[in-house]
């Protein structure tokens, strides 16, 4: 009898937003047995994480969270509530920004693909319909991607981590229509930042911007459900 396929396997970070949604989706058509990670972060909500639980059942892949408190350092308008979420877009690096947290949240997913003997992590950060948080640029990714190999049992031994990026380069509505042709379910994903318990958005903060103009743009049905 032949030996079994064994797929590649990859760490896909999963918010439980739109963007990570559809990079799952990337990874898993690319190949790759996925286990997702969502990160409990101290976030103002937790409607996200329910999203993420939703959408890695659908998948049908692994699923953990860990929980790391980032509140405890605060800093941000998603970490501290005496820092207001703003209405309108702003110019600058905004309150939303949470100091180094695609850092950590790839460090963690790092740690976690050495365990598995994974070679591959997917993020679903973007550089094009994003609101200009530093840790979403190109520059970071190459940077972290080239820490993997220095930081690492894996990466001194020999082996080569990649972080993959699929969303870096594509506005929020060719995101959207990716994601609808890989039968993404846009109305489980959650993105507003400050969505309530039932995972409904506010509509105005720069996340619900950014999702409303890309379901516009793509000439797609926005299914989001609003407060």
């Amino acid at each position: 009898m032949p030996a079994p396929v064994t797929r590649k396997r990859a760490v896909v970070l999963l918010s439980g937003g739109l963007d990570s949604a559809t990079t799952l989706a990337l990874a898993q058509e690319s190949g790759f047995e996925v286990h997702a990670l969502s990160l409990d972060y101290g976030q103002r909500h937790n409607a996200e994480l329910s999203a993420a639980q939703r959408i890695a059942q659908a998948a049908g892949v692994e699923y953990k969270v860990i929980s790391i408190g980032m509140q405890s350092i605060g800093g941000s308008a998603l970490t501290d509530a005496a820092i207001a979420v703003p209405d309108q877009a702003s110019a600058g690096i905004p309150v939303t920004y949470v100091p180094a947290r695609n850092t950590v949240f790839l460090s963690l997913a790092l740690g976690w693909a050495e365990v598995l003997g994974a070679w591959d992590i997917f993020i679903g950060v973007n550089a094009v319909d994003y609101s200009g948080y530093p840790d979403c640029r190109p520059e970071f990714i190459a940077a972290f991607q080239h820490l993997a190999q220095l930081a690492t049992k894996g990466g001194v031994e020999g082996g080569e981590f990649h972080i993959h990026t699929p969303l870096i380069q594509l506005s929020k509505a060719e995101i959207i229509r990716t994601g609808t042709r890989l039968g993404v379910d846009y109305a489980s994903t959650v993105s507003c930042y400050t969505a309530d318990k039932d995972g409904r958005a506010c509509g105005r903060c720069d996340a619900c911007r950014l999702r409303a103009a890309g379901f516009e743009a793509a000439g797609i049905p926005d299914p989001t459900r609003y407060r």
